[in-house]
């Protein structure tokens, strides 16, 4: 143990992201101090929200800066601790970044329990579950027998927003970018139906599969896909805006869809921003009923993995352009 593996930010994208816009460094391994853990990262996930914030355009990331280890949230297992309250040999969730060991607090952190499986806290258990649960059974508060849309349906969040759906007893439609991911939703994972907006003929077949238009639509992607499912929103429709994945890589983001504000007059819609950090104080009640569902089988969790550090660029700008399907993963270890 001694030296860190980074990838770090080596020049701010200008347009779509490029590999060569990190390089991998090496550097001592952190020393603690006093409260802090020593993390020997397992995995980290790689997500499309992490664009946003080398966009500029997530708040709550900052402004993008270059020389510093890629930010993201990985588990790993403490190997040093200053901390009585987290023994070596704890595993953890935490905001790793893209190396190899990183220096935690407490507060940091969340423990992972005994039993579970650590990289199920990238996926259902982590960020991308929370997000799925609050920004669909809270912000979109689906009820039995409506019909649920959700965009970049194949994705980390998006494939368990519809099986969410699925377990609320509604009917789900789900869209995504190829024929063969319309297949793992509609046959694997239970969705109703399944769009590839790739197609030429996507309005027509959206409109088919939603004969009865839609009552909640979780939007991924903002863009020309929200304004297809403005177009099929009934009266009093709910939209739970998570992400605008559609416009995160490029230096000049398209304005907003057409019909709004009209179409929100109109069929008097909700349309709701969130972010799952405004559900922290429920987390971990989400995370015993989620977890719940995937040990009854009414949920499954799709991972998608690559392996070492070296790995980790390449696969994030591949999950921009809809490589992945379900929870993109880094695994070092």
């Amino acid at each position: 143990m001694t030296e860190n593996l980074q990838v770090l930010i080596d020049s701010i994208p200008q347009g779509k992201l490029a590999e060569s816009n990190y390089r991998l460094a090496s550097t001592a391994v952190p020393e603690l101090a006093k409260g802090e853990v020593l993390v020997k990262t397992i995995a980290f996930a790689i997500t499309a929200g992490t664009r946003a914030g080398l966009q500029g355009s997530a708040s709550y990331a900052g402004a993008p800066r270059t020389g510093i280890v890629m930010n993201g949230t990985g588990v790993g297992e403490v190997i040093e601790s200053n901390d009585p309250e987290l023994p070596e040999g704890t595993k953890v969730m935490a905001p790793t970044g893209w190396q190899s060991f990183s220096l935690q607090k407490r507060g940091q952190l969340s423990i992972i329990p005994g039993g579970q499986d650590p990289v199920h806290y990238l996926g259902p258990l982590g960020v991308n579950g929370l997000t799925a649960y609050f920004g669909l059974l809270q912000v979109g508060q689906p009820q039995a027998g409506e019909t649920v849309m959700v965009s970049a349906a194949a994705g980390s969040v998006g494939h368990l927003v519809g099986q969410l759906a699925k377990i609320r007893k509604c009917r789900v439609v789900g869209v995504c970018g190829s024929d063969d991911k319309c297949g793992v939703l509609t046959q694997r994972l239970g969705f109703d139906a399944a769009v590839n907006y790739r197609d030429a003929n996507y309005r027509q077949s959206l409109k088919e599969a939603t004969p009865d238009g839609v009552d909640v639509y979780f939007d991924n992607t903002g863009g020309a896909i929200l304004g297809s499912a403005l177009f099929r929103m009934n009266v009093g429709g709910r939209i739970a805006c998570c992400g605008v994945v559609s416009q995160y890589d490029t230096d000049s983001p398209e304005p907003g869809p057409k019909g709004v504000p009209g179409l929100l007059i109109n069929k008097r819609l909700t349309m709701q921003g969130f972010l799952v950090f405004d559900f922290e104080d429920q987390y971990e009640a989400a995370r015993r009923e989620i977890a719940a569902w995937l040990d009854s089988g009414e949920l499954v969790s799709l991972t998608d993995e690559v392996r070492g550090l070296d790995a980790a660029p390449g696969a994030f700008v591949d999950l921009l352009a809809g490589g992945n399907l379900g929870t993109r993963v880094v695994r070092l270890d």
